[in-house]
């Protein structure tokens, strides 16, 4: 049976407003849309992987992963700005690291959800 009809509801009411009440509102969705996006980029993926690992300045993260240091610079500013990193000042070196461990969790969760 399907269910195409916009007045027709198949859920019991408390059932209804259960699902209702847990939705988020319009701010949380954008934020947690946002959130998501950080790791819609393999860049990103890799390094977040690698910060997840060591902090590292931008020209070890260059070096490691085999990628340019503008491009690097680039995607940290994407992910300090998002909060997903942060960075110390340790001389003329700026070392950049997670800013929270939730952020390599998600990533371990979706590995292990693809079964790696």
């Amino acid at each position: 049976m399907f269910c195409d009809q916009d007045d027709v509801l198949l859920l019991d009411k408390r059932t209804q407003a259960i699902v209702e009440n847990y939705i988020p509102d319009a701010r949380v969705l954008d934020q947690l849309k946002n959130f998501f996006q950080l790791f819609s980029d393999c860049t990103r993926l890799k390094m977040l992987s690698a910060l997840s690992i060591s902090s590292m300045c931008v020209s070890d993260l260059a070096k490691v992963l085999s990628l340019n240091q503008t491009t690097v610079s680039h995607q940290l500013r994407l992910l300090k700005n998002a909060g997903a990193v942060k960075s110390r000042r340790q001389g003329k070196v700026i070392f950049y690291s997670i800013s929270n461990p939730k952020i390599s969790e998600v990533m371990l969760w979706g590995v292990e959800y693809l079964g790696y």
